[in-house]
């Protein structure tokens, strides 16, 4: 440790878009003085922002880090191309992982030195860097007369977003939900707001501590506001750029999010009401993922081509459908809940090879299992990865009416019955009533058994688990049992009638594991954070 500091200022000169927090840069045993730096972020910072071009290629690479990131050299779509999907799904009961692949985040046997969630801290923080670099740089830019006010707004626009959503992510998983302590004074996650360009912002860095829970909130909220003032609307882009660039009403879609794990339901509904008019659900619950690129539904998603994608390690289709490594839960495949001739369960083809599926499946059977089929591309994983969609606002603001103190129960069935109703066979028997759904308790329970088949297989379960940890109406107490990992019994599935088990025991929510440590890799050079670990670690 003694020679991290001489190893910083050996290369502060290199410091442009080092796009890492101190883990991602640092080898951090205690012999070494090396810093690796990969050959793309040698280029000096005068001269990455030096011309539009150039500028534009910066950006470009803080969305390359978004949608790919690195695992031990390799590229596993850290953070926002793939691994929030299979992490979320994985820390759920509504996914089962059959193979080894996500058994530790599946049995949370985790620590602080386990790959997948020591990546998602650092590939997480690379990409808030190459944020950070991408505003510092930008306004030096626009300061300088190389690139317009109104262009350079669009692109710190872009990188507040991704600073955002990135922190409001990490929060998730490495501290409690908002309303573990009244005034959510726990501890957060380091909000990293200062590019590591210089020596001393890295010194800094390696001793920034956590903060609250409430501050990380305040500023992820702080962020997303700014860039709704400075982003594009989605009809200003053109072509996919409509969905996989931020946009002012992508901000303005994840406050509705930020605001729901708040608690902060009059927010919700306000920013909510900012997108009436602006998107509409496709015909068919099918449509955001048959063309991933071109709906009316999806609001941010990170785009894959056949040449730039997670691979076939972490490409959602590759692991999702081609190598069948997690596949639906007997959990929610059964729920009577969830109607038997539902759309969300079709399957126009079933065989033992997926390449006999239907893209208008959404979801196919192979052996005596079902899978997802949201994620269609099982060649070149071309898939888009689905960030935010239109139905999610709908069912944040269903729920924020259905919680208010005052229930607005009429404008919670609706926003509820919008989403539902596209998947029902006959909505005009099936759709949910205000007499069926006459209580408070009652619309709260059928919002979120919505949002699990809704956004099933889509990484959205855990941040609800997380959420829901201190709800009195449709809350939940820890991580629910879940079937043990590995291949379910032959009669496991059977639409209608509840998995009686097997099961993986649930997990407390007094249990440590309840939320990630936070990695070795961080704490060995960050004295702070070593001291503010989780407890448990």
């Amino acid at each position: 440790m003694k020679n991290i500091f001489k190893s910083l200022k050996n290369y502060a000169k290199l410091a442009f878009i080092v796009p890492v927090l101190l883990t991602g840069i640092l080898i951090s045993s205690c012999n070494e003085d090396i810093i690796e730096v990969d050959p793309f972020t040698s280029i000096s910072e005068n001269t990455a922002f030096s011309t539009p071009s150039l500028i534009d290629l910066s950006v470009t690479g803080m969305y390359q880090a978004a949608s790919i990131g690195q695992y031990t050299g390799t590229g596993r779509g850290y953070i926002w191309g793939a691994a929030f999907v299979q992490q979320g799904d994985n820390r759920g009961e509504d996914a089962l992982n059959l193979e080894a692949f996500y058994r530790i985040t599946y049995q949370a046997t985790y620590d602080g030195g386990t790959a997948n969630n020591v990546y998602y801290w650092v590939d997480t923080y690379r990409l808030i860097n190459r944020a950070n670099i991408v505003i510092d740089g930008v306004t030096k830019a626009v300061a300088a007369g190389i690139i317009s006010a109104e262009k350079g707004n669009d692109y710190i626009g872009e990188a507040l977003y991704f600073r955002a959503i990135s922190h409001m992510e990490l929060l998730f998983h490495f501290s409690k939900p908002y309303k573990f302590t009244a005034g959510a004074t726990h501890p957060g996650v380091p909000y990293r707001d200062v590019p590591n360009t210089t020596l001393e912002n890295l010194e800094a860095g390696a001793l920034l501590g956590r903060g609250t829970v409430k501050d990380g909130y305040d500023k992820v909220i702080a962020d997303l506001t700014e860039a709704e003032t400075k982003l594009l609307s989605k009809n200003s882009r053109t072509g996919n750029g409509k969905i996989t660039r931020a946009t002012k009403e992508a901000a303005i879609a994840m406050k509705t999010r930020a605001y729901l794990h708040m608690g902060d339901w009059d927010k919700v509904i306000t920013e909510g009401n900012k997108l009436n008019g602006l998107y509409s659900l496709t015909s068919s619950p099918n449509g955001p993922f048959l063309n991933s690129y071109n709906n009316s539904e999806s609001i941010f998603s990170i785009e894959q081509s056949a040449t730039n994608n997670p691979g076939v390690n972490a490409a959602l289709a590759s692991q999702y459908k081609t190598r069948l490594l997690v596949c639906i839960s007997p959990i929610i495949w059964n729920d009577s809940e969830w109607l038997s001739d539902d759309k969300r369960r079709f399957e126009s083809q079933t065989g033992t090879t997926t390449g006999s599926v239907s893209s208008d499946a959404m979801v196919f059977s192979n052996g005596n299992k079902k899978f997802t089929n949201k994620y269609k591309d099982g060649t070149t994983y071309t898939d888009a990865a689905p960030v935010i969609r239109y139905a999610e606002v709908l069912l944040n603001m269903a729920e924020a009416y259905a919680r208010k103190p005052a229930p607005d129960l009429a404008n919670a069935l609706t926003n509820l019955n919008l989403v539902r109703n596209r998947a029902l066979a006959t909505p005009a028997t099936q759709a949910h009533t205000a007499s069926t759904l006459s209580t408070q308790t009652l619309m709260v329970q059928a919002i979120i058994k919505e949002r699990r088949i809704e956004f099933l297989m889509e990484g959205r379960r855990w941040p609800d688990i997380h959420r829901l940890q201190h709800e009195t109406i449709g809350g939940i107490s820890g991580i629910p049992a879940k079937a043990p990992s590995g291949h379910p019994v032959p009669t496991a599935y059977n639409i209608g009638t509840p998995y009686a088990g097997p099961f993986q025991a649930a997990l407390p929510y007094s249990d440590f594991r309840f939320i990630w440590p936070i990695p070795i890799l961080e704490t060995n050079v960050n004295p702070t954070l070593a001291a503010q670990q989780n407890p448990g670690y």
